[in-house]
């Protein structure tokens, strides 16, 4: 039996609650089909259109009257973990009892901790939540300190920092539910970012890449497998140019030849590559894939996707 830790992109969720679960309905197939199999499964998923919805909401609410108070990010953070893991769930709840299959399916809505002097926290980068005039977040800056960029003419958008991951606060219930043969969503959109202060856990403004904790939880719950599912089918070089050439295997020094070229751009690819190589550096034996969510299975039996290797 493979333990393996899947995370799930974007593209296998929908721009609102009803089109999401309809995707989810068939993401749920593609699952139960490598639960069938004997793989033991525990899902990962993104959440930045949802968490930006929800803050969105949470602003819009705030600031025309009511009375709605302002929603700290990293409560929007869990709010958006448990929504989507309510709806993963419930599909694959749906799934298994069609199929007659026995599994317990949870979601652990979890911290990540993250360290309070990464650099990250001195460069914000990542924009969420709405578009503002420059005086209305000049405004905003002087009342609550938050940092705003100029976003393609668009207006101002609020950035918060991306820092990385350093330990999964829920690791022991994840790996106990695991172990006992649940199949567990968990560390929603990379986790709930938290730093310890005076040895205190406390939420932060902040968005840790969900394949970097994706490629940390299956270190720490010492799963075979790491697979990145997106939206095509393997890894190219050259990508989109007429010379494009796709990639059946990567060792880890090649993967780092081709970073060093520029070949993976920094807001898809790049952080999918450095995920494995992150899983896979130092865990002798084990394997990253990055594939399609179509073609999870033959990825998972080396037929399709890129495999990326110690050496």
């Amino acid at each position: 039996m493979n333990k393996i830790v899947i995370a799930l992109g974007g593209n296998a969720l929908g721009k609102d609650p009803q089109e999401q679960l309809t995707l989810l309905e068939n993401v749920a197939k593609i699952i139960a089909d490598l639960v069938e199999q004997g793989n033991q499964i525990v899902l990962t998923h993104g959440n930045g259109p949802q968490v930006g919805q929800i803050l969105l909401a949470m602003d819009y609410a705030n600031q025309n009257g009511g009375g709605t108070p302002s929603m700290p990010f990293a409560e929007c953070g869990s709010m958006s973990q448990g929504y989507i893991g309510y709806q993963i769930q419930q599909c694959l709840q749906n799934e298994f009892k069609k199929r007659n299959v026995k599994k317990n399916v949870a979601t652990v809505v979890t911290q990540v901790l993250v360290d309070s002097k990464d650099s990250a926290f001195q460069n914000p980068s990542k924009p969420i939540g709405s578009f503002y005039t420059k005086e209305e977040a000049d405004k905003i800056v002087k009342e609550k300190g938050f940092t705003f960029v100029e976003d393609a003419g668009r207006g101002y958008r609020r950035v918060v920092p991306s820092p990385k991951p350093m330990a999964i606060v829920e690791k022991n219930v994840i790996k106990e539910l695991v172990d006992n043969g649940s199949l567990v969503i968990a560390v929603g959109g990379g986790g709930i970012p938290v730093i310890k202060e005076k040895d205190k856990l406390k939420g932060v403004a902040a968005v840790i890449d969900k394949d970097r904790s994706a490629a940390l939880l299956a270190k720490k719950i010492g799963a075979d497998m790491l697979l990145i599912l997106t939206a095509v089918d393997k890894v190219y070089i050259n990508y989109n140019q007429p010379d494009q050439k796709a990639l059946d295997r990567l060792t880890i020094k090649e993967a780092k030849d081709y970073m060093d070229a520029g070949h993976f751009a920094k807001g898809s690819m790049l952080p999918k590559i450095e995920a494995c190589i992150d899983f896979v550096e130092g865990n002798s034996g084990k394997q990253a894939i990055i594939g399609s969510l179509e073609k999870a299975a033959l990825a998972i039996n080396g037929k399709s996707g890129t495999i990326i290797i110690d050496k």
